[in-house]
């Protein structure tokens, strides 16, 4: 068993992110493990990218409220508690509602080979709001 250090929070970057988004990375899958946890804090209305992962993704929200929706699916509404699965392949994206902030722990695998995730377009205003 060890301690390891906190790493230093890193801010997610413009190109798969609107508004300020942080991260606080809490295992990166050390061999033979492939598993990711990650802490992401959203300020209001920020939000990922159309995105999809190659082995799924589990999002466990730990504090505020927040949005999520699938490609062709209905914008749903995410709270502290809520636990939301994404299959394999299937393009997503979630954020903070524009009134609060939210925080959830992401966790992914990385596969065996090839990337762990895609990244598409920013999501437009229009589909945010279209909830």
């Amino acid at each position: 068993m060890e301690v390891q250090p906190r790493q230093a929070t890193t801010k997610g970057p413009a190109d798969r992110f609107t508004g300020d988004v942080w991260f606080d990375m809490i295992a990166s899958g050390e061999e033979p493990s492939r598993l990711r946890v990650t802490a992401v804090r959203f300020s209001p209305s920020a939000r990922t990218a159309w995105h999809s992962h190659a082995v799924g993704q589990t999002l466990y929200v730990v504090d505020g409220l927040g949005l999520a929706q699938a490609r062709g699916g209905a914008v749903l509404e995410i709270g502290a508690g809520d636990v939301v699965v994404t299959p394999p392949g299937e393009w997503h994206w979630h954020g903070a509602v524009s009134d609060r902030f939210m925080t959830h722990l992401a966790m992914w695998d990385a596969p065996p080979d090839g990337p762990e995730s895609e990244w598409a377009d920013l999501v437009t205003d229009e589909e945010y709001r279209s909830r």
